[in-house]
């Protein structure tokens, strides 16, 4: 049994390098950037109209209130380029292109129409002072031509693909996701929602739960299937992972010492080096590693659903961050609300719930119910908290280690826990 520290090592060390590919706008949603993104054009790509009014020139000094201007022309949004008249107005909608020569919009509101035609003013006078540059957005206001708008090692959620969009970036330098399969074994295991449970049986929750985070971690999962405890089925699902184009494997039980605990056996008939089969934690214990004869690295997570959970999350999830090309992943330390328990001489990893006081300041508490069969604690979940050392006694107010409950995934409290 090796502690985490050593296994994360190795870990790492046999995790291959991040690879760049350039993919469509359309196709680089959530995927991390490989390259920096420089803008090509200002953002607005000219001055606009802040609000509906009127667009006019005030020069260096206010326009005064009572001022009574002349309309010469009604600009809408998509209208192109005008020329503007300086010691005239234009009629303007929001958004729309400013009039050359005219500097600051005057709301409709403060404006009494003198004159019309069809409808149209011809003529107003300014209800309120118009100060220099009201209400008008200035070319490259937001973002400045030649501007590094994101970085490499940013992640590419909604809000960064709403300004690429509107930069008009049609394609990215990206990490190429990892290629992954999902093996779970048992046959004790049913994946039909609506099937009726025999005598023995139980539902296949790891699966989904797997399937979901690698997603939500960066991974493309491309395989994913369920074996019975057979040394013959699991080869072939094996084979259909790696055929699926997996370069990373992992698998759900039988990794444990049992009768039926067949993986660990079963990788080296194929020419699989074990690297490690247990860590120094709980829950998770029995949890293997290893690198198979074409260089696709496996992991084998005990069945337990946590087990599993721990697994993915403190051992698989830094391969896949490597693998993306992200920094090392930064963690909070926050104060403990009450004492917690622990095995002393394992790092223990509790579901946990970071909470906000009155005055704003951040605590966490382990949640009750951490056995590593529990899910409905989970549903309380909003972090991991990681105590390590030869004690077995945490003390409430000491500081100790918070993560996200994703690599990808900052803590986040609910209105609730902040009320």
């Amino acid at each position: 049994m090796i502690s985490y520290a050593q296994a994360l090592q190795q870990l790492l060390a046999a995790a291959p390098s991040s690879r760049a590919e350039q993919v469509a706008i359309g196709a680089a949603a959530d995927r991390v950037l490989a390259a920096p993104v420089l803008s090509t054009q200002d953002l607005p790509p000219f001055d606009n109209a802040a609000m509906d009014g009127f667009a006019l020139r005030a020069g260096g000094q206010p326009l005064a209130a009572g001022s009574i201007l002349q309309v010469q022309g009604w600009q809408a949004a998509g209208d192109g380029a005008a020329d503007g008249d300086a010691a005239q107005a234009w009629e303007i909608m929001t958004g729309a292109r400013m009039p050359s020569g005219l500097d600051s919009v005057v709301p409709v509101e403060q404006i009494e129409v003198l004159d019309a035609v069809d409808g149209r003013p011809t003529r107003i006078r300014l209800q309120a002072a118009v100060k220099p540059g009201q209400h008008v957005r200035l070319r490259g206001q937001d973002v400045a031509q030649g501007e590094t708008v994101l970085a490499a090692g940013a992640t590419l959620d909604i809000n960064a693909m709403t300004l690429l969009h509107a930069l008009g970036v049609a394609a990215v330098q990206v990490q190429q996701q990892p290629q992954v399969a999902v093996i779970s074994t048992g046959k004790e295991l049913i994946s039909d929602a609506g099937a009726v449970l025999q005598s023995g049986q139980i539902r296949d929750s790891n699966r989904p739960f797997l399937l979901s985070r690698l997603r939500a971690a960066g991974a493309e999962v491309v395989w994913n299937g369920v074996v019975s405890d057979d040394v013959a089925a699991f080869d072939a699902a094996l084979d259909a992972a790696l055929a699926a184009g997996a370069r990373m494997v992992l698998s759900t039980g039988a990794v444990s010492q049992g009768r039926y605990d067949f993986i660990p056996d079963a990788l080296r008939a194929r020419g699989a080096e074990v690297l490690f089969h247990k860590v120094a934690i709980r829950p998770g214990k029995p949890l293997l590693f290893a690198r198979l004869a074409d260089g696709t690295l496996y992991f084998g997570l005990p069945g337990n659903p946590i087990s599993a959970a721990v697994g993915l999350r403190f051992f698989a999830e830094p391969v896949l961050r490597h693998m993306l090309g992200l920094a090392e992943e930064t963690a909070l330390q926050l104060p403990l609300q009450a004492d917690v328990r622990k095995p002393p001489g394992l790092r223990f990893h509790a579901r946990a719930q970071v909470q906000a006081d009155a005055s704003g300041r951040l605590s966490v508490s382990v949640l009750a119910g951490q056995e590593s069969f529990r899910l409905k604690t989970m549903l309380r979940a909003n972090a991991w908290v990681v105590l390590e050392g030869d004690d077995d006694l945490a003390v409430a107010g000491s500081l100790v280690r918070v993560q996200g409950w994703g690599h990808r995934e900052p803590v986040q409290l609910s209105l609730q826990e902040m009320a």
